[in-house]
């Protein structure tokens, strides 16, 4: 798995970088910005270690606050069901999902793209079938936590499905 800028993985998935501190962070006005994005192969190994991944760099970029949890709480099922979802579905013709971690602008912004052009559509609530809801209940905490997403042509010919949550009132950096 690589992550960039300025992180390192660690053999059991987890990120090696500096966090900053609440301090830091609320003298900054909110979380530190940046992008960095996550590749692994498409196997179910990699669902644990990219929300890791992922929850080790919200927490590095000053998400760490109890005013935060609820927003990385949301952020980790999203990913999870995403990387979950292109393993499970797109393995065949991607070998490989990336996850791209967006801080900026008052948003976090995570999505998963993979080699596979079949853009899903979010199903009904079925209580007859066991499987089938992840992209439902990503939409659904999306919107409930206030933000918005979409599933879009990747320039590979795969697709990107992304998510983006507002940061809380009063935490915009």
């Amino acid at each position: 798995m690589s992550g960039t800028p300025d992180s390192r993985v660690a053999d059991e998935g987890r990120l090696d970088v500096e966090r900053i501190s609440e301090e830091e962070a609320a003298a900054r006005g909110g979380p530190v910005e940046g992008v960095w994005r996550f590749t692994v192969p498409a196997e179910h190994a990699s669902v644990p270690r990219t929300r890791h991944a992922v929850r080790d760099r919200l927490l590095a970029q000053g998400l760490a606050e109890i005013r935060y949890q609820e927003l990385v709480d949301d952020l980790l099922l999203i990913v999870s069901e995403l990387v979950g979802n292109a393993v499970t579905h797109a393995a065949e013709l991607s070998p490989e999902v990336t996850t791209e971690l967006a801080v900026r602008g008052g948003w976090v912004r995570v999505s998963v793209e993979d080699g596979d052009p079949y853009r899903p559509k979010a199903l009904a609530a079925d209580t007859g079938r066991t499987g089938g809801r992840g992209l439902l209940l990503v939409k659904s905490v999306t919107l409930q936590a206030g933000g918005v997403c979409d599933v879009e042509k990747a320039g590979e010919g795969g697709k990107v499905i992304w998510a983006s949550l507002p940061l809380p009132q009063g935490c915009r950096g």
